[in-house]
């Protein structure tokens, strides 16, 4: 079983960081789980435009095999001036819609404002529906406050809410294994 965080964006830490620790809690909790990061910053991703896959560069077809292997996945995005970020967009569409398929999904958002905390319900969920995926009912928002200047996690509140979304997509992911 193979679980997948991503890392929506290609700028910034914050994301990475909280995608990161989410992957860490979910280990600690199922130590035999593959666990992956990708990182989009690590990627000349190209702009989908409808080709076959294969006409893609080499780093855009690897995003989207790595995605395409995994069975769970964790998608973290920074939120800008009320939605994510243009890359993670392009990634979504540059995978076809069955690989997310009856698969479960966790999200985790950072940003600057509170309201941003709206975009995984009215902007990811939908997607996630679209696509026919299981989403965690608990989600995860990261607040600025929430890092110090080094950009460590220092609110407590923080952690127990990516405990909680860890513990989530075991247990969903345990009843998405068990219908199959």
């Amino acid at each position: 079983m193979k679980l997948l965080g991503i890392s929506g964006t290609i700028v910034g830490s914050k994301t990475q960081i909280v995608v990161e620790k989410a992957l860490e809690e979910v280990e600690n909790i199922t130590p035999d789980i593959e666990v992956e990061l990708l990182d989009l910053k690590k990627y000349n991703i190209e702009l989908c435009d409808g080709r076959d896959p294969s006409a893609y560069n080499q780093d855009t077809q690897k995003v989207i095999d790595i995605i395409s292997s995994a069975d769970r996945y964790i998608i973290g995005t920074p939120i800008f001036h009320g939605s994510f970020p243009g890359i993670l967009k392009n990634v979504l569409d540059l995978i076809p819609a069955q690989v997310f398929r009856h698969k479960v999904i966790g999200f985790m958002a950072t940003g600057g404002n509170h309201q941003h905390y709206l975009v995984v319900e009215n902007q990811l969920k939908p997607i996630a529906s679209y696509f026919q995926s299981y989403v965690v009912p608990q989600y995860v928002f990261a607040h600025n406050k929430d890092f110090n200047d080094k950009n460590e996690i220092i609110a407590p509140e923080l952690i127990d809410n990516i405990k909680g979304l860890a513990n989530q997509m075991i247990s969903m992911g345990k009843l998405t294994v068990s219908k199959k």
